[in-house]
Parts: C-alpha cells; structure tokens; sequence
C-alpha cells in the first residue's frame, strides 16, 4: 500500500512540475481566466487540483497547437511545406555539384600549366628547344 501512495505522490509531483513549466513557459496571450502569478501560486498550494485546472481552465488552447497522433497524420486538412534537410535539396546537392565541377577543372588547368612550366625548363637545362602542343579546349 505504501508503494502505491509514493508512486500517487510522485504523479502528483510530476504533474505539477510540467504545469509549472507549462505555465511559465506559456505566451501572456495564452493564459486564461487569471493573471500567471494566481496560477503559479494555485499550482503550488494545491498541486494536483491546481495542476489539473490549469490544464483544462489556465491555458488557451489554439487549433494549430494540438498534436496530430501519427496514425492521423494523412488526415491534416492543408500539409506545410516543411524545410528540406540541405543533403535531401536536389537543388543544393546540384549546386555543389557544378561548383566541385568548376573547382576541379580549375585545379586540372593549374596542374597542366605547371606540368608544362617544368617541362619546358627542364628542356631549356638539356638544350632542347621546348615542345608545342596544342591545348585542350575548355
């Protein structure tokens, strides 16, 4: 029997904390019916019924703040666009893509041109006239 009512007392405990931080936490606009400070004080006096007013009488309860239970989630009347995780953005991934292209291709040419550079030297020191090659199109 003990059990039980330490496990009564710690719902009680528990439910007058969340309403506390509910409280609290609430916008001025969303509490109802008494100023916050009266429902803080309520909640600390009387835990369980203070708590429990507070839940059905303090708070405003707005349309677009209840929880859709995930079994009714095709049941939304109008779906938001919700943001696009940056690696999920066909648009982004591609925008990376052409600029990796461009950094790639501007790193190739700057190789080649040091290639030549070093090549042509190395012909200048062994007394061979430097070779021409014609470049690549870009």
């Amino acid at each position: 029997m003990a059990r039980l009512y330490i496990l009564l007392f710690l719902v009680q405990v528990v439910l007058a904390v969340c309403a506390l931080i509910s409280c609290l936490s609430a916008e001025e606009d969303d509490v109802r019916h008494l100023p916050r400070i009266a429902w803080v004080l309520i909640i600390l006096f009387f835990p369980l019924v203070g708590s429990i007013a507070w839940f059905f009488a303090g708070r405003e309860r707005k349309a677009g703040n209840t929880v859709t239970p995930p079994w009714a989630a095709g049941s939304r009347p109008a779906e938001r666009a919700r943001p696009v995780a940056p690696d999920d953005d066909p648009e982004f991934l591609r925008s990376i893509e052409e600029r990796s292209r461009k950094e790639d291709q501007e790193l190739f040419r700057r190789w080649e041109e040091d290639l030549r550079k070093r090549e042509d030297d190395l012909r200048k020191r062994e007394g061979d006239p430097p070779r021409e090659e014609p470049r690549p199109e870009v």
